[in-house]
């Protein structure tokens, strides 16, 4: 009880909108990752058809699609549905993701099915609608914007926009003071508007390039001033 209890607490400190710990049972993202425990015990212990069986009875009750052999670390927060989840994924701890998310493999090249599916390290946010895609690696507190495909590893803190993905230049691995939940994978503004992406991601690099441009003049400022005073 007092580790169902910390995983709905866990979950309500990254959603306002529950309000209540039973509220939170109501959640479909529960519910799948509680019928996947149940799955990939039975996986790993040998019973594949039984664990597919209760693969398939998940998805249809929830609309999420875990593999039963994808390993999950503790506090994983699915928020809202429609999210696919491959057999070589790795998740690790307190990692939250969003609806219409696929943790996808790719064809290994050399045809020997491996580890064909991303590694989501602990802390990570996968906005709505964001395509992970491979072997790759997800670094510790990374965000991933809304309707992003990334198929490269992430540096841990990074925030990744576009399709492909890419670093934005704002510093996503600053932790705010006090450290609250950032939700969305957002890689600027509180009221960010997943349909403006793309122009929120202009605003944050121009905003850098500013504070780039302000350093450099003020160190091009310093400079003449010491050439003076040997003057």
């Amino acid at each position: 009880m007092s580790r169902l209890t910390n995983y709905l607490d866990s979950i309500r400190a990254r959603d306002p909108a529950p309000h209540s710990r039973l509220e939170v049972l109501t959640y479909p993202g529960v519910w799948a990752l509680a019928w996947h425990r149940v799955a990939n015990r039975l996986y790993r212990a040998g019973f594949y058809l039984p664990a597919r069986i209760v693969n398939h009875f998940s998805r249809a009750l929830t609309a999420i699609d875990i593999h039963p052999g994808a390993t999950i670390g503790r506090n994983f927060f699915i928020d809202h549905g429609f999210v696919v989840i491959g057999e070589t994924a790795e998740i690790g701890d307190d990692v939250t993701i969003y609806q219409c998310v696929t943790l996808g493999g790719t064809s290994p090249d050399n045809g020997v099915a491996g580890k064909r599916h991303p590694t989501i390290s602990d802390g990570a946010i996968i906005g709505s609608g964001a395509q992970v895609l491979g072997p790759i690696t997800v670094g510790p507190r990374a965000r991933v914007g809304a309707n992003a495909v990334v198929t490269r590893d992430v540096p841990a803190g990074a925030v990744m926009v576009g399709i492909p993905a890419r670093p934005t230049m704002v510093e996503g691995g600053a932790a705010p003071e006090p450290p609250r939940f950032v939700p969305y994978g957002t890689p600027c503004r509180e009221m960010f508007d997943p349909a403006t992406q793309r122009v929120e991601s202009l605003r944050c690099e121009l905003e850098a390039m500013k504070k780039r441009l302000d350093a450099l003049i003020e160190e091009q400022e310093r400079a003449t001033g010491q050439e003076r005073d040997r003057a």
